[in-house]
């Protein structure tokens, strides 16, 4: 039994956890700032810094106490430690590296988007692998193949707005409070998916890479009127509103959906996962559940849970590393980007 204590810190959520064998979840515990960044509209880094300094030592406290562990029960330490904002990865390297001195523990530098990757795999008896993986979040979109937890290489990734971004900003077209992705998703419940037509940008023939800035100026010309940012809002009806932000998730979604089948297509794999933020979305799921069932794939979407950013999927993939002997010194830094390899 192999016990990784999980720390991550890239954004705007505090979180730790332990997890046993890269699939026990013993604890995991997040602290959110939403509350802190909502006025702003979004993550603003100096307050999302300061507010990890203020809640890390309680949160790491918690996750111990809750899986009724000691620091004699850990056997590593795994950090995310890129890509995300320097000044918050900062404290949790630095609350990593602090512990792995003190404690005499291995230290392991996690890429957070590679967690996202792995982490469909969390309470699995047996591991997906290999897969298409599509991951889907505010700062990334991607698509791997996932031979295993450490041999994951690009498909495909965004070439400017992602799925969760293009959300977030479309709800502020539409007057809706931050985050954005669970307001859109609640009012689209009440719309009409059909209602309007946005554009599916799919970047060519063969393309996995992801174009989301498109559709999200796309509803912003058809709010506002073409080349005006503002002033058109009021003149729609709950309703009108409720059919705009089904009509765009329903683009979004289509896309997201065509591309993970287009590279099953190119690799011949039989097995999709999901996970990130954006994985969390109820309509995603289920058409991409249900279009992996009509080819007869086989389909696994993270916990949602492990959707948005947690630290079970830090100590997860944390276990694979130290497994595989892939370890980090106490010279450990933050990285604003995250490079994996291209296939």
């Amino acid at each position: 039994m192999t016990t990784i204590l999980g720390i991550e810190t890239s954004c705007d959520e505090t979180a730790a956890a332990v997890v046993v064998d890269g699939v026990d979840v013993r604890s995991n515990i997040i602290a959110s700032q939403i509350d802190l960044h909502r006025k702003f509209g979004g993550v603003v880094p100096e307050i999302a810094s300061r507010a990890h300094i203020e809640q890390i030592d309680a949160v790491i406290e918690e996750a111990l106490e809750t899986a009724a562990c000691s620091q004699a029960d850990i056997d590593a330490i795994a950090v995310t430690n890129r890509p995300g904002l320097v000044g918050a990865l900062l404290i949790g390297v630095t609350a990593a590296k602090t512990l792995s001195w003190a404690w005499g523990k291995p230290l392991v530098g996690i890429n957070h988007i590679e967690a996202h990757a792995c982490s469909p795999s969390i309470g699995l008896d047996e591991p997906p692998w290999p897969a298409i993986g599509l991951i889907a979040s505010g700062g990334h979109t991607s698509l791997f193949r996932i031979n295993g937890p450490t041999s994951i290489r690009v498909l495909g990734a965004t070439t400017d707005d992602a799925a969760g971004e293009a959300f977030d900003k479309v709800a502020a077209i539409l007057g809706l409070s931050y985050p954005g992705g669970p307001q859109i998703e609640r009012l689209a419940r009440q719309g009409n998916a059909k209602a309007v037509e946005f554009p599916r940008t799919m970047l060519g023939p063969g393309s996995l890479d992801f174009s989301f800035s498109g559709i999200k100026t796309a509803v912003l010309y058809h709010v506002h009127g073409h080349g005006q940012t503002s002033g058109g809002l009021e003149k729609f009806s709950r309703q009108e509103i409720a059919d705009i932000a089904a009509s765009f998730q329903q683009a979004v979604i289509d896309v997201l959906v065509r591309k993970t089948m287009l590279a099953v297509g190119q690799t011949g794999l039989g097995t999709v996962v999901l996970g990130g933020g954006v994985a969390s979305n109820r309509a995603l799921r289920e058409e991409l559940a249900s279009t992996c069932d009509r080819r007869d794939l086989q389909f696994r979407a993270a916990d949602s849970l492990y959707c948005t950013d947690n630290a079970a999927m830090i100590a997860a993939l944390g276990y694979h590393k130290l497994m595989s002997g892939d370890l980090s010194g106490l010279d450990l830094d933050a990285h604003a980007t995250g490079t994996l390899p291209v296939t």
